[in-house]
Parts: C-alpha cells; sequence; structure tokens
C-alpha cells in the first residue's frame, strides 16, 4: 500500500529530535539525500511547520521549501518599510493543518465572501480557487494525498471568509489519520534532544 510505503520511508530515514521552545522539531535525511524538517506543538502534538531541503546536480544545498506554516518574507530587511507595507497588501497564501484537517488560509483578500469559488480538479490533483470577479485565481496540490496516492473528493472540501482571509479545509482521510498516528508513535522512539535559543542541532 502508498501509505505503508510513505511510512516505510519515514522509518528508514536517519532521524534527529531536539526539543525547543515548547516546540518539537524532528529532522529527516532520506537515503536519496533529501531533508524534511518538522516541527509539533510540544502540548497539542499539531504539526506547525514542515519544510524540504534537496541538493542541486552538483551537491549544494537548497534553500528550504516550505510546505506547512508561515512563509518566510521575501528579502525583509533588505526593503524599505514603504515597500515593506505595499507587500504586505499581496494575498499571502500558507497551510496550517489541524488535527483533522489539511488547512490553508489566503489572506488579504478584499473581495466578498460570494464571489469566491473552490473546487476540486480531480485529473489535475489539486484544488482551484477563483473569484467570478477575475480578480484572484490559485491551484494547489496536497502533498499528502500525493505521497499516499490517495484520490480528491469534493466532499471533503470546504471553505469559509473572514476579516480578508479565505480559509479552505479539506478533510483528512482516514489513512492520513492513521499514518501520522503511526508516526507520532515511531518519533516518540528517537532520542530528544533539549536546545537553547539558537541552536541548530535539527538542521
Amino acid at each position: 500500500m502508498a501509505v505503508t510505503g510513505w511510512l516505510e520511508s519515514l522509518r528508514d530515514a536517519e532521524k534527529t529530535a531536539l526539543l525547543q521552545d515548547g516546540r518539537r522539531k524532528v529532522h529527516y535525511l532520506f537515503p536519496d539525500g533529501k531533508e524534511m524538517a518538522e516541527e509539533y506543538d510540544e502540548k497539542t502534538k499539531e504539526l506547525l511547520v514542515r519544510k524540504w531541503r534537496v541538493k542541486s546536480a552538483l551537491g549544494a544545498l537548497g534553500q528550504w521549501q516550505i510546505e506547512v506554516g508561515e512563509p518566510a518574507p521575501h528579502g525583509a530587511g533588505n526593503l524599505g518599510p514603504e515597500l515593506i507595507k505595499e507587500s504586505n497588501a499581496n494575498p499571502i497564501f500558507m497551510r496550517k493543518d489541524t488535527k483533522v484537517c489539511f488547512q490553508w488560509r489566503i489572506r488579504n483578500l478584499p473581495y466578498p465572501k460570494d464571489v469566491y469559488s473552490v473546487s476540486v480538479d480531480r485529473k489535475e490533483r489539486c484544488i482551484i480557487v477563483r473569484t467570478t470577479n477575475k480578480k484572484y485565481y490559485k491551484k494547489f496540490s496536497i502533498p499528502d494525498l500525493d505521497r499516499h496516492k490517495l484520490p480528491l473528493d469534493d466532499s471533503s472540501l470546504s471553505f469559509t471568509y473572514a476579516n480578508c482571509t479565505l480559509i479552505i479545509s479539506y478533510q483528512k482521510p482516514k489513512e492520513v489519520l492513521a499514518a501520522e498516528s503511526e508516526l507520532q508513535e515511531m518519533l516518540k522512539k528517537v532520542k530528544m534532544a533539549h536546545g537553547s535559543d539558537g541552536d541548530c542541532r535539527t538542521q
């Protein structure tokens, strides 16, 4: 089964863990050289961050690509306050899951709720967000379902809108919930280091 295959790859990865600032940070190094880093709330066990890094053809480490969590500000610190203020008006897309749902937030969308359409494209295996006023369009995949080779289901998709933020939720399939539960059991066996501020041993 695909779910088992993904769990096996996690089981085979070299794992290190660090408890820091109330977060359990886990670093995975896969046999093919890919790296994955996750951060969990130590109390609730909710996933806060997941990011990936791959080596280039020449063996150089690439930039971390964020899958779950707050996107890193682009070039902040190099821009003047006027430019930062202007860029903050652009839509900001991020994923922040709950225990039972994959969830995405798109901030800075000022249009009324009734202009938004959120749908599943099964052929392209993605979710599509569009507006009837043609002011916004976005499509994105659910990597977890791709890794588990599970189909997308329209009935699992819902969305709400408030405070200029579109919140899109997709109910996690039972296979994913079972795999996440098994992963938590697996991570309990990883020896945990305790770090202070600035400790980067997980990376």
